[in-house]
């Protein structure tokens, strides 16, 4: 997957077959009915290409769910209700910000950034202000183990060890990253997301946006764990902020519940070939 999109076509097949083997062992089952949540901004040819994928994989029937009302879902957010509610969704390629109500999308923004940006984020200023390189699994221990989306009251803040290789002489090199540092690498990245929540308030209807003032945001996907992101967000836009009790698990859980409750939510599932 790339930017919540699949990239490897011959490999996602190969994925999905081996989970459906994994659920359905018997033969009687080998064609499921599969629902896969795509962002709200993928392309009628990436649903086309992703859609495939999962027949191919041996699907009898491939929906499609948009990642906001699936995170929103699995949250236990009550979006078939009257009144507006707001989920900003960070995955690891997009972040998907969208206002729901009456169980469907009023208002949905999808931006490119999540969890990969913020990863060449941080290796980008290791390279660029330390001459250090260092690779992507590094980087997304830093992210996860000090990341945060505001700069330390002290300055600093906590700190750790990396090693990577010099640009400069080209030899392994360990230094050591505080968490000023990252805040730093990432305000660009968390900036865009703050940028993203408030585009996607302007666009609110008056009605549903005094909706979501008493309600707050939800931050749903493994990048809403960065630290103090919730914060950030609160300060740029003065809303009560919660972080979901399964963040990193919300979409699929939600993709689950809405094959469960099918016939109820069957609008806002996209079953054309």
């Amino acid at each position: 997957m790339r930017e919540g999109v699949i990239a490897d076509f011959d490999s996602a097949e190969e994925m999905i077959k081996y989970f459906i083997k994994k659920v359905f062992k018997r033969t009687t089952f080998s064609k499921p009915k599969v629902i896969v949540c795509v962002p709200h901004g993928a392309t009628p040819v990436e649903k086309r290409a992703i859609r495939q994928s999962v027949l191919s994989a041996g699907a009898r029937k491939a929906g499609l769910i948009a990642e906001p009302i699936a995170a929103a879902i699995g949250a236990g957010m009550p979006i078939t209700d009257p009144t507006g509610s707001m989920v900003v969704d960070i995955g690891g390629g997009t972040t998907e910000v969208a206002v729901l109500s009456l169980g469907d999308v009023v208002y949905a923004r999808s931006v490119r950034i999540g969890g990969d940006r913020m990863d060449e984020s941080i290796i980008n200023y290791l390279r660029r202000s330390h001459n250090l390189l260092i690779g992507e699994s590094t980087a997304e221990r830093v992210k996860t183990q000090i990341g945060t989306a505001r700069m330390p009251d002290d300055g600093r803040g906590a700190a750790m060890m990396v090693r990577g290789r010099d640009l400069l002489n080209g030899i392994p090199k360990e230094m050591e990253i505080t968490q000023a540092m990252v805040a730093e690498a990432l305000a660009e990245p968390v900036q865009q997301i703050c940028e993203a929540v408030m585009v996607a308030l302007e666009a609110t209807p008056p009605d549903l946006g005094a909706d979501i003032v008493d309600r707050g945001v939800m931050l749903t996907g493994g990048g809403a764990m960065l630290g103090d992101l919730d914060l950030a967000l609160r300060e740029q836009t003065g809303l009560s902020i919660t972080l979901a009790d399964q963040p990193m698990n919300c979409v699929a859980l939600g993709t689950g519940k809405a094959l469960e409750f099918e016939k109820q939510l069957r609008h806002v599932i996209d079953y054309d070939s």
